[in-house]
């Protein structure tokens, strides 16, 4: 993938390198330009190629995502403005070709198409270069909101609060406060400090439980080093339950066959969780008891649509719990929810995995991202019947440093007998 990634990148390049040079931009006519032009892709995928080799600080890693990613949006949608120009100038040509002017004969036609096409300026610029220089400007748009995204929103915690209704709540839960958070992704960090604020928010909250519904990291386990103090107070009077997410499984890193380094990864993350204090949920449940009476807390593996990892084993998780009123599921990929428990008695399931692809609105009436395109549920509550899912837009981010619009997520839940 990565090289795929650089190859496409470096057609890119060449493509705009000589779109550009066909302008009368008197900067790209330097005779630096082509070195800056080159050195800089270069670079750029050298360091990637160190990140995703090599272990170097996360700081310069997330530096190196964050170049890489911004170069490759602007040089899509660049892209895009050359073509439409290249589109209009074949379309040109076409015409002429097959629709000669009155009153020319063949010979003076074929010598016509021969010649370039004429870019007759108008009001001083040509289409052409109106298209290419616009395209410059529209191109490094995105750069804006972006660097905001990383500046301001990728430590932005924001406080959700839910009230979930459950005709067959046991008295002893009524008003029950439950927080979820999901997809950590620690090896995105680069801020100790700005985690801790959004643990400690997450404690002032005093839940009585606490979910985490997956993908603790993003590749191996041994990204939890530096954070693992952290997210160890998190602490709650009826327990903090835990499952896992299609990243923590390694496949990203180690590959999607068997080995003993990936055995050995895993290992080491389910660790991570009993250090923590976490009850990590492998296709098992928990019975809560308040005052006499029972709730079940289940939790499965990954089991996503797809690609995904179908690990999860359900029928198992729910063994043994028919006569529990109320069953609360823990899985991370949404997709589940349609796929498989709805054709079981769980109350709620709660999920995350989607990230709102860290883009897009979210209000309180109203709320968009391209994550919808991809996931008929992928942000907030969600009801079929008397069934409901909440998926969780994230805690951490992955691959884009930042978020916009789609801010990292502390979810507070309140159970509430209807």
């Amino acid at each position: 993938m990565l090289v795929f990634n650089a190859v496409l990148l470096f057609i890119f390049d060449f493509y705009i390198f000589f779109a550009l040079r066909a302008t009368k931009i008197k900067l790209v006519h330097k005779k630096w330009f082509p070195f800056v032009w080159w050195g800089y892709s270069i670079i750029l995928f050298a360091g990637l190629f160190i990140a995703a080799k090599f272990s170097i600080p996360l700081s310069y890693r997330s530096i190196i995502l964050v170049a890489f990613f911004m170069t490759a949006i602007s040089k899509f949608i660049y892209i895009a403005v050359v073509l439409i120009d290249d589109i209009r100038r074949g379309g040109i040509w076409i015409s002429r070709l097959f629709l000669p002017k009155k009153g020319k004969l063949p010979a003076e036609r074929i010598a016509e198409l021969e010649e370039p096409l004429p870019e007759k300026p108008r009001n001083g610029i040509s289409r052409s270069d109106f298209l290419l220089k616009s395209g410059i400007v529209i191109a490094s748009l995105p750069v804006f909101p972006l660097s905001w995204g990383i500046i301001s929103g990728a430590y932005d915690y924001r406080i959700r609060r839910q009230k979930l209704v459950l005709p067959n709540l046991p008295n002893a839960f009524d008003g029950l406060r439950l927080a979820q958070i999901s997809d950590v992704h620690s090896g995105s960090f680069y801020n100790h400090k700005a985690v801790r604020g959004g643990v400690e928010m997450l404690l002032q909250e005093k839940p009585d439980m606490i979910f985490f519904t997956g993908d603790l990291v993003n590749n191996e386990a041994s990204e939890m080093r530096n954070y693992q103090d952290i997210f160890s107070m998190l602490k709650a009077d009826l327990g903090v339950f835990s499952t896992l997410g299609n990243h923590d499984y390694g496949d990203y890193y180690y590959g999607k066959e068997d080995s003993l380094a990936k055995r050995k990864n895993l290992q080491h993350l389910i660790e991570t969780h009993r250090v923590m204090g976490w009850d990590l949920l492998m296709d098992e449940n928990r019975t809560i008891r308040v005052d006499n009476e029972e709730i079940a807390i289940v939790g499965v593996q990954n089991w996503g649509t797809g690609r995904f990892p179908k690990k999860g084993d359900l029928t198992k998780a729910l063994s043994g719990t028919a006569d529990k009123d109320i069953k609360l599921l823990l899985s991370h990929d949404p997709s589940h929810w349609r796929a498989q428990v709805l054709d079981t008695d769980v109350d709620v399931m709660f999920a995350g995995h989607t990230h709102g692809m860290q883009f897009g609105v979210r209000g309180e009436h109203f709320q968009w991202s391209p994550a919808k395109y991809v996931y008929k549920e992928w942000a907030g509550l969600y009801t079929e019947k008397q069934q409901q899912l909440y998926v969780n837009t994230g805690f951490g981010f992955l691959g884009y440093p930042g978020r916009v619009g789609i801010l990292p997520e502390i979810t507070i839940f309140e159970l509430v007998k209807s």
